[in-house]
């Protein structure tokens, strides 16, 4: 199996369950990306939007209280578990937001957005230019694609400080492909702007954030954000060793309490904030 086909797999099994049980937990460690992310958007009252890679719905629905009674947002997901949770939170907050099950490179768009907005969805596209030709379809003439994606690994230190600490307790690793689909595959700003620049965009702007991922309220809570998101998780997988997972969790609470404040425990995140034009 190979292309996006992986990617619907991947996020319609336990890992798009996972997420869902995770959603509150997730939503904490990134707000203050996610804050930097919708401020950078620049979303105004009347507009309609795209959320790209939705999940769970957070980013969509703040997304439609930034437009107001007028607009209209769209999220759109390949995950069916966190497009059921995204619904059913919606339904609970009485919003106007909508969300469709789809693949954005390959959904029937139709150029009625003024934005499209992704936070960390865009990074997992088979073929990134024809998916963001794709995804520019949604655009009116003049509209914006805004979104906010990974550097890389080392920079993020809540990703690659508890992987490190454990390596050599886990399963041999591949060597990664840098561009393969994957939450970092967008680390290179350079092939961020090929990439927007085969898909027809135009005034292409990329800005460094630096910021922190909240891993949580103390030590052992971001130990157990480490195993169940994340690097260390996915290159866990399966494992079900009781005992080894015992020693991956001291591992990572020593390599991450330097990380701990009076506030929990906050680690580097390093990102990229993305905008281009129609």
């Amino acid at each position: 199996m190979t292309g996006n086909e992986q990617q619907v797999e991947f996020w319609n099994g336990a890992v798009g369950e996972r997420w869902v049980a995770m959603q509150d937990m997730l939503d904490a460690g990134m707000a203050d990306i996610a804050a930097r992310a919708l401020s950078f958007a620049r979303v105004k009252p009347g507009m309609r939007a795209i959320d790209i890679g939705c999940g769970c719905g957070t980013t969509t629905l703040a997304l439609c209280e930034m437009a107001g009674p007028e607009g209209a947002v769209t999220g759109v997901d390949i995950s069916k578990p966190m497009l059921a949770h995204a619904r059913a939170r919606a339904v609970g907050a009485r919003s106007r937001a909508k969300f469709v099950e789809g693949d954005a490179s390959d959904y029937a768009f139709e150029p009625e957005n003024d934005l499209v907005f992704s936070r960390f969805g865009v990074m997992f596209f088979a073929d990134p230019p024809s998916a963001f030709a794709n995804i520019r379809k949604a655009l009116k003439p003049g509209g914006r694609l805004a979104f906010v994606c990974w550097r890389g690994a080392p920079e993020n230190e809540w990703a690659s400080v508890p992987f490190m600490a454990a390596r050599d307790l886990l399963p041999e690793q591949a060597p990664p492909d840098p561009t393969a689909p994957g939450p970092f595959a967008f680390a290179d700003p350079e092939r961020v702007k090929n990439i927007l620049q085969q898909a027809g965009f135009r005034n292409i702007r990329i800005e460094k954030l630096d910021s922190a991922m909240r891993m949580g309220a103390n030590v052992d809570g971001a130990v157990e954000m480490s195993l169940r998101a994340g690097p260390l998780a996915r290159a866990l997988g399966e494992i079900d060793d009781d005992a080894l997972k015992d020693k991956i969790r001291a591992r990572v609470k020593d390599a991450i309490a330097k990380y701990q404040t009076d506030h929990g425990v906050s680690a580097p995140a390093a990102c990229w904030l993305v905008e281009a034009q129609v």
